[in-house]
Parts: C-alpha cells; sequence; structure tokens
C-alpha cells in the first residue's frame, strides 16, 4: 500500500510542474506577442503632411507595442489635424500598421490674411510653403466665398499653372477676376463662368506660342501682347 501511495504522489507531482511549465511556455509567447513592437508604418495619400509629422502627431514615432496600440487612438489623433479630411488605420500582417490619409485641398493664399485656403472654406497658417496660386488683393465676403466654391471645380492640372489672382471689377462686372499664368499670359475670368479655365490648355494650343491676354469673362476673345 505504501509503494502505491508514493507512486500516486510523484505523478500528481510530475503533472503538477508539467502543467506550470506549459502554462508558462503560452505565458512566454503571450508576452512576447504582445509587447513586439510595430514592425512597419505604411502612410498612404497625404501630400501636404509630411510622414514625420504623421508619425509625431500619432505617438508612432518609436514604434511602440503593435497589439497594446489601437487603430482607432491612431485614427483620433490624425482626425485633429487641419489638413486631413478623412483617415484609417489597418492593422497588416508582419506587425504593420496601414494608414491611409484623404486630406483637404489647398486651393490658393489669401496674401492679405497671410493664410492657406482649404476647400472647406477654412483658412490656415503654415510655415510651409505650398505650390498655389495667390490671391492678392482684397476681395468682398460674397465674392471671396463664391471664388473658393469656384476654385473647387479647377483642375489640378490648370490650378498649378496659376500664379496670381486678383479681384478686377469693373462697371459692367462686379465678379470680374484676373488670373496670372505662369507661362506668362493673362486670363480675365467672371464668377458665373469660371468653369471656362479648365479649357486653357485647348486655347493655349491655338496661340502658336503667342503671349498675351485672354478674355474668358465675356466674349472669350485673345489680346496679343505688343
Amino acid at each position: 500500500m505504501t509503494k502505491k501511495i508514493v507512486k500516486r504522489k510523484k505523478l500528481r507531482v510530475f503533472r503538477l510542474l508539467l502543467l506550470l511549465f506549459v502554462i508558462a511556455i503560452i505565458s512566454f509567447f503571450v508576452y512576447l506577442y504582445v509587447t513586439t513592437n510595430t514592425q512597419n508604418i505604411i502612410i498612404k495619400g497625404n501630400n501636404y503632411i509630411s510622414d514625420e509629422e504623421i508619425l509625431q502627431e500619432t505617438d508612432l514615432k518609436n514604434y511602440p507595442s503593435f497589439i497594446l496600440t489601437m487603430p482607432s487612438k491612431i485614427q483620433k489623433k490624425l482626425a485633429k489635424n487641419e489638413y486631413i479630411k478623412s483617415v484609417k488605420v489597418r492593422r497588416k500582417f508582419y506587425h504593420t500598421f496601414e494608414i491611409t490619409i484623404k486630406e483637404y485641398d489647398v486651393l490658393f493664399k489669401n496674401d492679405t490674411l497671410n493664410k492657406y485656403v482649404l476647400d472647406n472654406k477654412k483658412e490656415i497658417t503654415s510655415d510651409l510653403e505650398f505650390r498655389v496660386p495667390r490671391l492678392v488683393n482684397y476681395t468682398p465676403d460674397k465674392k471671396y466665398s463664391s471664388l473658393i466654391e469656384n476654385m473647387k471645380s479647377v483642375d489640378k492640372s490648370i490650378l498649378g499653372k496659376i500664379s496670381e489672382i486678383s479681384y478686377q471689377p469693373n462697371e459692367f462686372d462686379k465678379d470680374r477676376f484676373l488670373l496670372l499664368m505662369d507661362d506668362g499670359n493673362s486670363v480675365y475670368l467672371t464668377l458665373t463662368k469660371f468653369e471656362m479655365i479648365n479649357y486653357y490648355n485647348e486655347v493655349l494650343g491655338q496661340l502658336e506660342g503667342r503671349r498675351g491676354i485672354l478674355y474668358l469673362d465675356s466674349g472669350n476673345h485673345f489680346k496679343i501682347m505688343e
């Protein structure tokens, strides 16, 4: 009887040790998995905000724990940025975060206020220099608001060719603007026909390299510079 009791005790101790060993192994791998740092961060869609700024704002600069870092918290932090319209954060394989950003477009710089104007009509101050047109003079509020709406419809390929915008009303047209182009041409536009600027490249092909003033506000004619 004594031998049987000893054997049973040894068996129980062995099973207990085996269980503790298995628990220790599982705990080790769980700890290792939870504390493993983020290995890669993929950022897409950002044109105005740098990758460095995004990493700084989201506290991802030091590549923290992949599991303990919540995508929802990253999104919440980035949503505070004035340039960001929407953001999606996803976990990917190999401890990777994928951040997809959609930004507001920077339409022009208001020289009077020294601020950039976004397509949501928000005016922001920035130390960065963006290659966008400059509104060089004061524009009445209603005309200004309408200008922003019209600028949103300008093709980006054309927007990049506009150097300056100035409000130039006359006795016949209070909605009149003058656009100075990078190629040396000038274009008169009125707010009701502002979309005509999207045909600028087509008109340019018909000018045969000549420079001048294009009147798209009335008559659609071209005056050659002397």
